[in-house]
């Protein structure tokens, strides 16, 4: 590592991060890329161990084939960077603070000149379009100012190559799948009759942030959702003030974090007693999730784990159109998901060793709804392990 004048936390070892330079490096050369911009925070992490919370501003990292990556964003961030990048202090580019959210001007601008001064100013540079944290506005003025350049569409090239995870990368989110159990334990206790959602959820805040077996928690990429009733049939709310209700289930959809890493866990919860047709669909949910869990092998498919909970599903005549599932691992809000395989039956990509997935079967119904999920581990040999250790089934209090 180089020497810096601040002491450094860095998450992972020299040889991790090199073996990610590399990986992405390689997948440059297939695109015939001469410069890589990731804007991305997630990837720009991976890369460089960058951490902070100011991905509300342009920033990125130039990824070059022949020397070490670039940190660039807002001047006052460099001090962010400073601290936390594994690089070298002179790799380290900051724009001034009229860039920002400026009318007349715009960071791209100085980007462009930085790329003039690496003699770039004429090359393929790969950008992140697809990419929440890269506007319109963005690449516009990218192209605008760099009018030499061809600038290629180079979405989700790191994303695949953080598809297999390191050993090191595991043991972080085993780590945060202990914190996901006891934000879920936690949960399952509290949750009653009469009791606000807020006072629910921020017990479980507290839970994530102070961490599980000695190890301190993290903000999660995405806030935990709990809608009840006939408002579980939405996916994606998340809380407001009011009591939970008997006669009602619920489900929580929550995930610990550790340096950045994530374990997804989603449990349902009944207060009083389930109607059959619920007992019915758990049954058949539980026997999908075991049957795609058995089918998350190495070599196999990620459609062979869509259409094993298919087939476990359709004996009970349920019907869901949604994938199943995703890759997880490091990420930023707003999603723990890493935008590249999907597990739904038209994705044939090949499960290899290392790759990790939130397997989520969730049903949505017309005006109900239930969750119980995994996060996985593809293994060498045998059926995916899971991460966290616990029911598979609704809980009724």
């Amino acid at each position: 590592m180089p020497h810096h004048r601040f002491a450094k936390d860095i998450p992972f070892s020299e040889a991790e991060y090199a073996r990610r330079l590399a990986k992405t490096r390689a997948a440059m050369a297939e695109q015939g890329l001469d410069a890589l911009l990731v804007s991305d925070p997630s990837n720009m992490a991976w890369l460089t161990a960058y951490d902070g919370w100011s991905f509300y501003v342009h920033q990125g990292v130039i990824v070059l084939p022949d020397a070490d990556p670039i940190w660039w964003g807002r001047e006052q961030d460099s001090n962010g960077a400073l601290r936390t990048v594994w690089m070298d202090d002179d790799r380290i580019f900051g724009y001034a603070d009229h860039f920002v959210q400026s009318t007349e001007r715009h960071p791209m601008q100085d980007l462009a000149v930085r790329f003039g001064d690496l003699e770039l100013s004429a090359a393929r540079i790969g950008v992140e379009m697809e990419n929440y944290y890269y506007s319109a506005k963005a690449h516009a003025e990218l192209v605008n100012w760099l009018p030499q350049c061809e600038i290629a569409d180079a979405t989700a090239l790191v994303n695949w190559c953080r598809a297999v995870k390191s050993d090191e990368e595991i043991t972080f989110m085993r780590r945060a799948a202990r914190i996901s159990e006891r934000i879920i334990d936690g949960l399952m206790e509290r949750t009653e009759r009469g009791k606000p959602k807020n006072e629910v959820v921020a017990e479980a805040m507290a839970d994530a942030v102070r961490g599980a077996d000695g190890h301190w928690g993290d903000y999660p990429a995405i806030v935990p959702l709990l809608p009840s009733g006939p408002d579980a049939a939405a996916p994606h709310l998340t809380w407001n003030g009011r009591e939970f209700a008997g006669g009602e289930a619920t489900f929580f959809e929550i995930s610990g974090c550790y340096r950045r890493y994530h374990a997804p866990l989603c449990r349902t919860i009944f207060l009083g007693t389930p109607p059959d047709f619920l007992k019915r669909a758990e049954e058949a949910l539980v026997r999908g999730l075991e049957a795609g869990i058995e089918m998350a092998r190495a070599g196999n498919r990620a459609c062979d784990v869509a259409n094993a909970l298919a087939d476990e599903l359709g004996k009970s005549d349920i019907k869901r159109a949604a994938r199943c599932g995703y890759p997880i691992g490091l990420s930023y809000p707003p999603d723990w998901g890493e935008r590249t395989i999907s597990l739904r039956s038209e994705d044939e990509t090949l499960l290899e060793p290392g790759m990790t997935f939130h397997f989520m079967p969730g049903l949505w119904m017309e005006d109900w709804g239930l969750e119980i999920t995994e996060s996985i581990l593809i293994k060498p040999d045998g059926p995916a392990e899971t991460f966290c250790d616990r029911p598979r089934m609704v809980t009724v209090k």
